[in-house]
């Protein structure tokens, strides 16, 4: 009877032994993902300018590029496009100033020239190139076409405007990639084994220097 509840004794503290608590194993765990680099490494975790050097961040251009149309693209070192960029804003801000004088003016002679709105000049007095004899449908229909060539290019000056920083943000990501005629093409097949424990393969394909 003693025999049997010292084996018993034995093996109860020989399970006990062997056998982890939740908790142990979550910490080994832990220490054991601190210790691959392929997992975590904090000292990899750099901010943009550690791993990009000289290169401005793209997010600072963009937050540029959103003040003052144009300044993203200085601060990537693309002084050559500031005039297109001014000069696409300059032409459609032009273009939108035009349209809407002549939307002003026909607007007026239709509201002067209809019998059915009184002649109070509320839109100020026609202008002296609208013929007083010109028919108000006519007018309405000049009218109408100017305002909507004017709204066309407020929405092309929004677009232009947008793709003045999105330009800038990109052209500023784009530069850390190495775009040389140095790089090869490395491909790597090998024999794997898959998260469910089944066996496969593996491709990987890597951009390197010669």
């Amino acid at each position: 009877m003693i025999l049997f509840l010292s084996l018993s004794l034995v093996g109860v503290l020989a399970t006990t032994g062997y056998s982890q608590s939740p908790i142990s194993a979550k910490e080994n765990f832990l220490a054991s993902q601190l210790q691959n680099p392929t997992y975590f490494n904090a000292a990899t975790d750099t901010t943009w300018s550690d791993r990009n050097p000289g290169l401005p961040n793209p997010k600072s251009v963009m937050f540029k590029s959103m003040m003052i149309p144009g300044w993203g693209q200085v601060a990537n070192d693309q002084i050559w496009k500031v005039p297109i960029v001014y000069g696409l804003l300059g032409g459609l801000g032009w273009y939108s100033v035009r349209m809407t004088k002549r939307y002003h003016d026909y607007r007026a002679a239709f509201y002067n020239l209809n019998p059915k709105t009184p002649d109070d000049m509320k839109f100020g007095p026609t202008p002296g190139y609208i013929s007083q004899n010109a028919n108000t449908e006519q007018l309405r229909s000049i009218r109408n076409k100017f305002r909507n060539r004017r709204d066309l290019i407020y929405v092309g000056i929004f677009l232009a405007y947008g793709l003045n920083i999105v330009d800038a943000f990109v052209y500023a990501h784009m530069r850390s990639f190495d775009v040389s005629d140095d790089l090869s093409l490395r491909t790597n097949i090998g024999p794997t084994v898959t998260a469910q424990a089944a066996p496969g393969f593996s491709l990987s394909i890597d951009f390197v220097t010669r």
